[in-house]
């Protein structure tokens, strides 16, 4: 006889439905979700909930020094009572580099080409060389104007110096219409290694040590800058920056000539002056 589904017995007891439904598997793009914003909430809370430690600076190593300008910038402005043309030099070391300062007051200088013109100790103050000699075809290396006409053409620097009229600008570009403007008007133009360029440090490929000299502009004033030990090109532009130097470009250094006239009116000549066996040295001289 079938058994009634219904016909439940006292001591019986039945479950009543349909059977249960496989449990649904969860969504994994959910899943994955959660994951991720939980991962990101802990990073979160990691950073703003984890201790501040305090600093640890100590009193005689500062970790950030207080920016102030060097002593020589003081020392520059005090030259601005002098009205008679002369050159006032000033040694000093910066940054374990002896250097010496050359500026020329109430002068402009020119380009000169040939040894001629150091000769004339009468009339000269100041006299470096300028731009370097190719050791090829040994003519000049870059760019060069000599009272408005062109002896040279080239980039290899990017540094440059244009004297036109009583204005001397320093710069740094691959072209400047200055060299145009200089065969105007018969004003001059040279180029060498960029040293620095609106107060920052420029690199060069010249690595060696030696000797250095760079034409600066230094609180407004136009400055010689030279070492009295060898140097690479990257300390010596470092050391430029840090007395305040705002742009500079290189005079040839080494063994390179150079000359001076001391307040008192002694000559003091450095540099490598025989043999004279290069017809296209030039030299930016300053004189009365």
């Amino acid at each position: 006889m079938k058994q009634n589904l219904y016909d439940i017995q006292d001591t019986e007891i039945r479950i009543i439905g349909d059977s249960a439904p496989a449990p649904r598997k969860p969504n994994a793009w959910l899943v994955l979700i959660g994951v991720l914003l939980a991962i990101v909430v802990g990073i979160i809370l990691f950073f703003t909930l984890r201790p501040k430690h305090d600093s640890e600076e100590g009193i005689f190593e500062r970790t950030a020094a207080a920016a102030v300008p060097h002593p020589l910038r003081g020392w520059i402005h005090s030259l601005d009572s002098i009205s008679t043309p002369c050159v006032v030099t000033k040694d000093t070391i910066v940054n374990d580099i002896p250097m010496r300062l050359y500026v020329p007051l109430n002068i402009t200088p020119r380009l000169e080409v040939g040894y001629s013109c150091i000769d004339d100790t009468t009339r000269n103050l100041l006299v470096f060389q300028a731009a370097d000699v190719r050791a090829d075809n040994k003519k000049i290396v870059g760019a060069f104007v000599l009272r408005g006409k062109p002896l040279s053409w080239g980039l290899s620097k990017k540094g440059y110096c244009s004297i036109i009229g009583d204005e001397v600008t320093i710069g740094v570009a691959d072209n400047s219409p200055l060299f145009e403007q200089a065969t105007e008007v018969g004003g001059y133009f040279f180029r060498q290694y960029p040293l620095v360029s609106n107060e920052t440090l420029v690199e060069n490929e010249l690595k060696s040590q030696s000797t250095r000299r760079g034409l600066c502009e230094l609180e407004g004033k136009v400055v010689v800058a030279e070492t009295s030990t060898p140097e690479s090109l990257h300390d010596f532009s470092q050391a430029l920056v840090d007395i305040g130097t705002t742009n500079a470009i290189y005079l040839v250094g080494s063994s390179a000539i150079g000359w001076h006239r001391t307040i008192d009116g002694r000559g003091i000549a450095s540099g490598q002056w025989e043999p004279r066996v290069y017809k296209n040295v030039s030299f930016i001289v300053w004189s009365l």
